[in-house]
């Protein structure tokens, strides 16, 4: 009993915590965020990420928690890429 529960138990840790993303993507996500704070210094609101594709490394800055991603692409989160740069 004790071993199915400790099985349940790592089951549901391993779905909290947030899938690894390739160290290549989380810098590219890096650039187009830099970039896109460059270009755009006007812009009010705090973004919650960048939307990249895996393969193409072309994405967009997210302002929304919850993004609708493409089948090739996955979330950077902010707090992922500025930890990233340091």
């Amino acid at each position: 009993m004790y071993a199915l529960r400790q099985e349940t138990a790592n089951f549901n840790a391993s779905r909290i915590q947030p899938p690894l993303i390739d160290p290549a993507v989380i810098r590219a996500a890096g650039k187009i965020y830099y970039t896109y704070c460059e270009v755009h210094p006007e812009i009010v609101g705090q973004p919650s990420g960048v939307a990249i594709n895996r393969v193409t490394h072309r994405g967009k800055v997210i302002f929304t928690n919850q993004p609708v991603l493409l089948p090739q692409e996955c979330f950077v989160p902010l707090n992922q890429i500025e930890s990233h740069m340091y």
